[in-house]
């Protein structure tokens, strides 16, 4: 993956797509992501789902631990995309 240019770079926010608890975030701050890895895990009614990025990009900031309490569409992750 290419080095994101600034003037190139949105921020973007990986949300939850169901509600339930956190199982698992499997990034760090700085990791290169690419579409459709995942990122985090949302255990719900004791299944486990993935959280994947919608883009790929940077790991900007994590707003998320373990057990934090999930509804449908919480920001979870912000990441750097480039959105040329």
């Amino acid at each position: 993956m290419a080095a994101l240019k600034r003037e190139d770079i949105m921020e973007v926010a990986v949300k939850a797509h169901m509600p339930g608890l956190v199982a698992r975030v499997v990034v760090i701050e700085g990791d290169k992501v690419a579409k459709g890895q995942e990122v985090a895990v949302i255990n719900c009614m004791k299944t486990e789902l993935s959280v994947r990025a919608n883009d790929n990009g940077v790991v900007k900031r994590i707003l998320v631990k373990e057990w934090d309490e999930m509804e449908i569409d919480s920001p979870m992750i912000v990441m750097d995309v480039d959105h040329k």
